[in-house]
């Protein structure tokens, strides 16, 4: 692909798409350079090619992925100026568009076009698999809808770089991505998953992180649990501990960042303890408030829906008069 191609496709505009070059595929081998040396990159074939890339070393790549990413027509990505880091690395220049969940709704019918039209396109996150949460999904979607050829070119990924340093089960998994951000409605999230018996990883971000343990730690107890930041950068770090001990650990500290929380299973006889607390917290609640209004306590603290925690004080109440009135004294 010629350097004069490039800047008609590129033009000014790093977002701008335009139709008026030949695709990669069609018009021969591209160049990047690995370890001081340049390399031809095979032509690829037409349609979208997803492409996973570093979570921070930029060595995490592959030669298959290098390749693409030159021979490509163009090369779709989340943030163009972390990319650009990262192509530049390799001297790629394959021209940059800004795919990102802001501009999809407008960008992928051009995108789409291009496609239709016959050319090899790649698709970036900022960093890791796309997809995994970034609004890569539609694109792949409509792709396939539209009979356009989709291929994965593997590689790094923050979940299960985190999954294998954690010291927790590996397997069986369950990807949660971000929890809500207020309290409420996080502690009503993880009350949902408390029962699936795999290791629960999540994302977050570190201005949250100390909240997001208190509120793991309130709701599903004393699980084993890691928290792994930076991972594959140099100051990569993994702290592994009980989830009361890690939410008194970031207590007082906020980290900085890419951050993932891994949540071990829950352990046998785990759930009767929790229901055992669930009901002493309702009991406790009781012995000072209505029902009405010890239901919407605990409902706070637990982030069990209110309706559910009312109907069980209910019956707590009603039992505890029964045996009131049933008393000999």
């Amino acid at each position: 692909m010629s350097d004069d191609r490039r800047a008609t496709a590129r033009g000014n505009d790093p977002d701008a798409i335009t139709a008026d070059a030949p695709p990669a595929a069609l018009a021969g081998a591209s160049r990047f350079t690995a370890f001081g040396l340049a390399a031809e990159a095979e032509a690829i074939a037409p349609g979208l090619h997803i492409v996973a890339t570093p979570i921070g070393n930029l060595k995490d790549i592959t030669f298959r992925a290098l390749g693409t990413l030159a021979a490509a027509d163009a090369v779709l990505a989340e943030d163009t100026r972390v990319t650009k880091v990262l192509l530049a690395h390799y001297g790629i220049t394959t021209p940059l568009i800004g795919y990102h969940e802001h501009n999809a709704e407008q960008m992928r019918p051009k995108v789409m076009a291009r496609l239709q039209a016959g050319e090899a396109l790649a698709l970036v996150s900022d960093a890791g698999t796309p997809l995994v949460s970034d609004p890569g999904y539609r694109l792949v979607e409509d792709a396939l809808a539209n009979g356009i050829k989709v291929t994965s070119n593997p590689g790094p990924s923050a979940v299960l770089t985190a999954l294998v340093v954690a010291g927790l089960p590996t397997d069986r998994f369950f990807f949660e991505g971000f929890l809500p951000p207020k309290s409420g409605a996080r502690r009503a999230r993880l009350a949902a998953l408390a029962d699936i018996p795999a290791t629960l990883v999540f994302f977050e971000s570190p201005r949250r992180l100390a909240e997001m343990l208190i509120d793991a730690a309130a709701v599903l107890g004393e699980r084993k649990a890691a928290v792994a930041r930076e991972l594959t950068k140099l100051y990569e770090e993994v702290r592994r501990d009980s989830l009361p001990q890690l939410a008194q650990s970031y207590a007082d500290e906020t980290p900085r960042g890419e951050i993932v929380v891994l949540i071990g299973p829950p352990v046998e006889g785990a759930k009767a303890l929790a229901e055992a607390d669930f009901e002493a917290r309702i009991t406790a609640a009781l012995a000072r408030h209505s029902v009405k209004d010890a239901a919407a306590i605990v409902s706070a603290e637990t982030g069990i829906p209110k309706r559910e925690v009312y109907a069980r004080a209910l019956q707590l109440s009603t039992a505890q008069r029964a045996g009131d009135d049933t008393d000999p004294r």
